[in-house]
């Protein structure tokens, strides 16, 4: 008998997540979190309505509500400085739930808290140096005494978008076309709703700008543009000011930032998404980023997470035989995740795409307002809620 039923490489949402799932359920899980402390970096902070269903599928929601997270229930949308949405949340979404908003780091602590006490075995500062797939699965850890081998049913990487354990687990990743870029920083002391995400876009610069309160003050703010030439990338205190005043020019007040500290750093990411087809085999699955990152500019990161903890969770506990669950999740993985891609896609095409024809398309459809692009109410849904491929592009763009 392997030493553990599932080692979960990684100790944030997705791993404490699926570890205190499958702890509740008497699995022998053990955590492996390379961090003694968790902090903060540029990352994704809001969850969709659909992914807060999905938290409180997994028995998360009021753990997260009631520790560290934020409940949005109003989206209002902006072009430029005009105001063409205002949208509730909960009155609208199929889940008929909020969107969510934390500080990653306190959502983080929480989670793996929650999976210690449901039973899981938590290591913090467990540097991973090697995925052996098979049956038992076998993992790698560095510590003071040396390397020690953990053997598993089931290993799971969940250790992000750059994740070493895809790579040394033998899968490909496939790499989307590079079309945009994302800034973030935190601020304290914002004075804006804590019940409502801001969103603004600006067609004729190919940009946009987020703001998502996570409560008290505290919000996590974004500018994203297509990468076309002199588009800004902001790092560093010293680009602070630059991001403040392109947030402004993009159709921000300038009253949101009277007061604002920033409380975080601040750093520009590449938006193209990776991803691995099939993210299972041979005793070792990939969830989260580690198994498919999308463009973070549609904030769809977090809810596609948990969808993968919620799936292989069930396929477990379905099956007995972790090959048979592995590989149950790979396909819906699969299926989901493209619908989800296809989305994104040609709603960033809409928003974004440079040139005099996009610039057409895009005044004629936006002028019809929200209800002229139900996908942007999907983007709440989650996937499985359109067609995809060329006929969703001949929807949305006209595309011939």
């Amino acid at each position: 008998m392997p030493t553990y039923d599932i080692i979960t490489i990684g100790g944030g949402l997705a791993g404490s997540s699926l570890a205190k799932a499958m702890a509740e359920h008497g699995a022998r899980v053990l955590v492996l979190e390379s961090t003694t402390e968790f902090k903060d970096r540029v990352r994704g902070e809001q969850m969709t309505s659909w992914g807060a269903a999905e938290a409180r599928e997994l028995g998360i929601y009021d753990l997260l509500v009631s520790t560290c997270a934020n409940e949005m229930k109003f989206w209002a949308m902006f072009i430029m400085q005009a105001q063409v949405d205002h949208r509730d949340l909960i009155a609208t979404s199929e889940s008929g739930m909020p969107n969510l908003g934390f500080f990653h780091p306190e959502m983080q602590g929480a989670l793996i808290r929650a999976a210690e006490e449901a039973g899981a075995e938590v290591r913090r500062g467990a540097r991973v140096t090697n995925v052996e797939p098979g049956s038992p699965a076998r993992v790698t850890v560095q510590n003071g005494n040396g390397d020690e081998t953990i053997d598993a049913g089931l290993v799971v990487a969940c250790d992000g978008r750059s994740s070493p354990s895809r790579a040394w687990a033998g899968f490909e990743t496939n790499h989307e076309r590079d079309r945009m870029q994302i800034a973030g920083i935190f601020f304290e002391n914002m004075n804006i709703p804590p019940d409502t995400a801001r969103h603004v876009v600006s067609p004729m610069r190919n940009a946009q700008t987020l703001l998502f309160p996570s409560g008290n003050g505290r919000v996590r703010s974004y500018v994203a543009s297509w990468k076309k030439p002199g588009a800004p990338r902001f790092s560093g205190d010293a680009d602070i000011p630059k991001y403040i005043e392109e947030s402004i020019s993009l159709g921000l007040p300038p009253e949101v930032f009277e007061g604002a500290e920033p409380a975080g750093p601040l750093a520009t990411f590449d938006g193209a998404d990776t991803w691995v087809a099939h993210p299972y085999q041979n005793g070792v699955a990939l969830i989260g980023d580690a198994a498919a990152a999308s463009d973070p500019n549609w904030g769809q990161g977090l809810s596609l997470t948990l969808r993968d903890v919620r799936e292989l969770r069930d396929q477990l506990l379905a099956n007995g035989d972790p090959e048979i669950a592995g590989n149950a999740y790979a396909e819906a993985h699969d299926r989901y995740y493209a619908d989800l891609r296809a989305l994104e896609d040609v709603i960033t095409d809409l928003f974004f795409e440079p040139g005099p024809e996009a610039d057409m398309r895009r005044g004629r459809i936006l002028a019809g307002g929200p209800d002229a692009l139900p996908e942007m109410a999907n983007l709440q849904n989650g996937p499985g809620h359109q067609p995809v491929g060329a006929e969703l592009r001949r929807r949305v763009l006209g595309d011939a």
